[in-house]
């Protein structure tokens, strides 16, 4: 428990990297943490585009506002849904969001553990964002882009002080 507690404290967003790519086997490792999170009705809506072309990075961050780190990461994971996989579809039913945002988690966690660092950049709920990194990574139409995350070995130590906060927690009522 106490490992555990160790990269559940000291993981931040990493978006200084090295020049050095993150081994295969890594990201495997990486995306088996992702699709081991948990999912409404255990439907596992989703799938993971890997992009280690430093071009299609280039053409990302000139599409989002937030990606400059992407022209420094090794690899970057796009975090995508299908929605035909959602057993609940419907208006305020489709948990593809909170699905992808465990995954999310999952990823983050597992690249922390394995020495490496990561950061999250949304996109869903960006509608052009969202269009334009699918037209570059030539996704189909009707999948749902939720987030990139860029990821390599971190050329930045950020501070690591505890974010627990007691105050913010209440007993039985507010």
């Amino acid at each position: 428990m106490e490992k555990f507690m160790e990269v559940l404290n000291t993981r931040r967003s990493i978006r200084k990297f090295l020049d050095h790519p993150v081994e295969k086997e890594k990201i495997l490792k990486i995306l088996e943490a992702g699709m081991n999170a948990p999912s409404a009705g255990n439907e596992q809506p989703w799938h993971f585009v890997v992009v280690t072309d430093r071009q299609k990075m280039l053409a990302m961050k000139e599409k989002h506002p937030y990606a400059a780190m992407l022209s420094e990461a090794a690899a970057v994971i796009a975090v995508v849904a299908d929605p035909k996989l959602l057993k609940y579809p419907g208006p305020g039913q489709e948990l593809w969001v909170q699905d992808l945002s465990a995954a999310t988690e999952n990823i983050l966690l597992a690249i922390h553990a394995l020495g490496l660092g990561g950061v999250w950049l949304a996109v869903h709920p960006y509608e052009e964002r969202e269009r334009e990194i699918a037209k570059i990574l030539e996704i189909p139409e009707g999948y749902r882009i939720l987030n990139l995350i860029a990821l390599g070995y971190p050329n930045q130590t950020p501070d690591t002080t505890t974010r627990f906060k007691e105050v913010r927690i209440h007993w039985e009522k507010w």
